[in-house]
């Protein structure tokens, strides 16, 4: 069941992105550079760009179709969730490949239950002739 409306889908888009760019530094593993932090960072920000680009209550540019925006997060939590394994930091401590494995998985479940269309239908915004 699709119990997640848009518009909180929305929210949750722009405060998983930021934190997905500052996790590296609230678990400590900044330091280490490479694919652990990459992964996390390039995600957050792919989704905090999608989220502005989105036609939903949130986007600001209101380009991307919601039905895309939810499958482009397919994708990006799959990935996040397996990075790990992808990249072998799955071999470094927890704190280091846990919060990317949690929070695909989040981002997967909250993809899962969100609802296709906003409430009221948007229209792309075009500038006055």
């Amino acid at each position: 069941m699709k119990t997640i409306p848009t518009y909180a889908h929305g929210i949750l888009d722009y405060a998983i992105g930021i934190f997905l760019i500052i996790v590296p530094n609230i678990f400590g593993f900044a330091h280490l550079g490479g694919p652990a932090v990459g992964v996390a960072r390039t995600v957050g920000v792919l989704m905090l760009v999608q989220a502005l680009f989105t036609n939903y209550e949130l986007g600001l540019f209101k380009w991307l179709p919601m039905q895309l925006h939810l499958a482009d997060d397919y994708v990006l939590s799959v990935f996040l969730a397996v990075s790990p394994w992808l990249f072998g930091f799955n071999q470094l401590s927890g704190n280091v490949w846990l919060p990317h494995l949690i929070v695909g998985i989040i981002v997967f479940c909250i993809t899962w239950m969100t609802q296709r269309e906003p409430r009221r239908v948007l229209v792309r915004s075009t500038p006055a002739p």
